[in-house]
């Protein structure tokens, strides 16, 4: 198929770093992935070396190699080697920021209508045990004007907020949130930030020192293209102390080094480090693409996916078309594609319908009583892809009409 001239870019350059299934139209990065071959190799490398004499490379090697690997990380995501610990994915790392904050019988956890489900599970449980609350901030829609967000975010916030979670890149509309508007106010309010960033991670700048938040939690496995099992927890100074891995063990150093904050989170049970020490080979190849490269080429595919998918969905996108409010990663409203009885709970028949019947990887989600399609597009992706997807919609949104 001929690229358009809307794309005179070589679309092919970096497809063969991956190792991708034949006859498969990967629009879904934004789930799982999946990373390049010279990060898989590297993963590879690790755990040969482990497996070959594991007394040696995890009781003396170990813990210096994984402060190589964070320093090379935190330098990428503008932050000190000592303020942030690897953990397998963002989902863990909110786990133990909640279980880490001091919450009492009254204080209140504030969220957007824009979290992702399992996050607001994991505030709602913590908050349950104490007699705490979860409360929630509804954003305006259409967004259009990232004040009014902010606004929106702290008239919900009174003495009684104790924590504002909120998401860099929002899971279900992939909509770039004005964090540092807020981590300033909260700062100001003297109310602590906890950033659930598994999206943001390449996706959109990070300075962790300028943002001014007290946690952010990331996911490596996605848009940094890091192996499954890899993610990072960052702590502002302060809160270092008081912080608790979700499995406790011996909590000390292995290799005779003086204590810190973070080996209650390098011992905690034996375990396979490579996916962590593969990270630092990820910031590599991120970095010989070039960030503003990667952002560039991959906002240019989503941008065309939301123009092309709105119109054949007749519908309209949560936020202007603008780069500001959106990465590589974009959601479609699907207004009038029918809800299914037996979904949740499996895949909705529109998704399975693209997999099955044209190999076309993107899932279709509900997001506040709407159904949505969300494509995730990266450096592998190209503009056949969002042609291929483009005309599956085209011959299977009638068949699934209201």
């Amino acid at each position: 198929m001929a690229e358009p001239a809307l794309h005179p870019l070589n679309w092919n350059q970096h497809r063969s770093a991956w190792s991708l299934a034949d006859g498969v139209t990967y629009l879904n990065h934004g789930s799982f992935g999946p990373a390049p071959d010279v990060v898989i190799a590297a993963r590879q490398r690790w755990f040969a070396e482990l497996e070959r004499q594991p007394m040696d490379f995890l009781a003396r090697r170990l813990e210096p190699l994984l402060d190589e690997a964070a320093a090379v990380l935190a330098k990428f995501v503008g932050c000190g080697d000592d303020d942030l610990v690897f953990v397998p994915n963002a989902t863990t790392g909110i786990n133990i920021v909640a279980r880490s904050v001091e919450l009492a019988a009254g204080d209140e956890v504030l969220l957007t209508d824009h979290e992702y489900g399992a996050v607001a599970r994991i505030w709602g449980n913590v908050c349950s045990k104490v007699g705490a609350r979860t409360t929630l901030a509804k954003l305006p829609l259409p967004l259009l004007n990232p004040a009014d967000v902010v606004d929106a975010v702290f008239a919900r916030v009174n003495e009684r907020t104790k924590v504002i979670v909120v998401s860099h890149i929002a899971s279900y509309t992939a909509v770039v949130l004005p964090i540092a508007d807020i981590c300033r106010r909260a700062n100001e309010r003297g109310i602590l930030t906890c950033i659930d960033g598994p999206h943001g991670l390449v996706q959109a700048p990070l300075n962790l020192r300028e943002l001014g938040c007290d946690y952010y939690a990331a996911s490596c496995h996605k848009w940094l293209c890091g192996p499954i099992g890899s993610g990072f927890l960052y702590v502002r100074g302060r809160h270092k102390s008081k912080m608790r891995p979700a499995v406790m063990s011996w909590g000390q150093s292995f290799s005779g080094r003086p204590s810190s904050w973070k080996d209650e989170f390098v011992w905690v049970g034996t375990d396979d480090p490579s996916s962590y020490l593969a990270v630092a080979d990820a910031v590599r190849f991120i970095e010989s693409v070039g960030v503003q490269e990667f952002r560039r080429r991959t906002h240019m595919l989503a941008r065309e996916a939301r123009n092309r998918c709105a119109a054949i969905a007749r519908s309209e996108p949560f936020t202007p078309d603008d780069p500001a409010w959106y990465g590589s990663m974009v959601t479609i409203p699907l207004p009038h594609v029918a809800r299914s009885s037996a979904w949740p709970g499996e895949p909705h028949p529109l998704q399975r319908a693209l997999w099955e019947q044209h190999r076309i990887e993107t899932p279709v989600c509900e997001w506040q009583d709407r159904l949505c399609l969300r494509v995730s597009c990266h450096l592998y992706n190209t503009p056949a892809d969002i042609d291929r997807l483009c005309a599956a919609l085209e011959a299977l949104c009638p068949r699934f009409a209201t």
